[in-house]
C-alpha cells in the first residue's frame, strides 16, 4: 500500500524536532517533514538508526541532523532542545514520539523493572520533552507540539497495563498543556495510533505469533496501519491547517476505538 506524502506548504523552513526518529513512525515523520521542506532534528537512543534517518534526508537534498538522546534523562532532553535551537535558530514543531512497549504481560505479571522503564520513557520522557520545548516556545512566542499516545491511552488493552497507563498519562499531559498554553500561540495535541506496522509491533508479534492475526481481526479495517498514515495526521496537526485544534487526542486507528 502506497501513501503519497501530504502537502503542507507552511511547514517549509520550519525547525522540527522528532524523538524516536531512528525507525518506525519517527523515521517516517522525519522523512515526511523533510519532504515538506522542514529542517529536521532527529533524536533517539539508537545512534545507528538515527544517523541513517538523517543520511536519507540529507542525501535527497533535505536538511537534517541527529542528536543522541534518552528522553528519560532530563539533562539529555535539555541538551536535545538546545541543540535544535542552536542548529536552526528556533523550535517550531516538536513530535514527541519516543516510546518503549515492554513485554506483553497481565498486570500481576509485569515486573517492577519493566513498569519503571515504560513509565520513564513513555510518560516522564514526554513530560521532560514538553517542559523544555514549551520553555523554548514561550521564549520565541509560538510553537506546535504533537505527542504520540496510543489507542491504549483511550481504552483498556489486554496484557499492556503499564504501557496503557503511560499512554493514558500522555493524553492527560497533552490536554493539560494545551489548556495552559492555548493563549500563548502554542498548540499541543496527541495522536493515538492503533497497532502500526513498525519494528516495535513486530517485536510483539515475535513474542506471540497469534497477536498479529488477533489485532487485524479486532480492527474494523481488518489490517494494521502504516507509519505514513499516522504521519499524515502529525503533519496536519503541526500545520496551519489545524490552527484551531489543541488538546485533541486524535485516534488514527482504522475505526478500532469507534466500536
Amino acid at each position: 500500500m502506497s501513501h503519497s506524502p501530504p502537502i503542507f506548504p507552511d511547514l517549509a523552513g520550519k525547525s522540527v524536532l522528532i524523538t524516536g526518529g531512528a525507525s518506525g513512525i519517527g523515521r517516517a515523520a522525519a522523512l515526511a517533514f523533510a519532504q515538506a521542506g522542514g529542517r529536521v532534528v532527529i533524536a533517539d537512543v539508537d545512534e545507528a538508526g538515527g544517523v541513517e534517518t538523517a543520511a536519507q534526508i540529507n542525501q535527497t537534498g533535505g536538511e537534517a541532523i541527529f542528536v543522541l538522546a534518552d528522553v528519560s534523562q532530563s539533562d539529555q532532553v535539555k541538551n536535545m532542545v538546545a541543540h535544535a535551537v542552536q542548529a536552526y535558530g528556533r523550535l517550531d514543531c516538536a513530535f514527541n514520539n519516543a516510546g518503549f512497549e515492554g513485554r506483553l504481560a497481565r498486570t500481576a505479571d509485569v515486573t517492577e523493572a519493566d513498569f519503571d522503564r515504560i513509565i520513564a520513557v513513555n510518560l516522564k520522557g514526554v513530560w521532560l520533552c514538553l517542559k523544555h520545548e514549551l520553555n523554548q516556545m514561550l521564549r520565541q512566542g509560538s510553537g506546535v507540539i504533537v505527542n504520540t499516545a496510543s489507542v491504549a491511552g483511550l481504552v483498556g488493552a489486554h496484557s499492556m497495563s503499564a504501557y496503557g497507563a503511560s499512554k493514558h498519562g500522555v493524553v492527560g499531559l497533552t490536554r493539560a498543556a494545551a489548556v495552559e498554553y492555548a493563549d500563548k500561540e502554542i498548540r499541543v495535541n496527541a495522536v493515538c495510533p492503533s497497532v502500526i506496522d513498525t519494528p516495535m509491533a513486530r517485536r510483539g508479534f515475535a513474542q506471540f505469533p497469534q497477536f498479529r492475526q488477533n489485532v487485524e481481526a479486532a480492527n474494523p479495517s481488518r489490517r494494521l496501519g502504516q507509519p505514513e498514515e499516522v504521519v499524515t495526521a502529525v503533519l496536519w496537526l503541526c500545520s496551519a491547517a489545524s490552527s484551531f485544534v489543541t488538546g485533541a487526542a486524535l485516534p488514527v486507528d482504522g475505526g478500532f476505538t469507534a466500536q
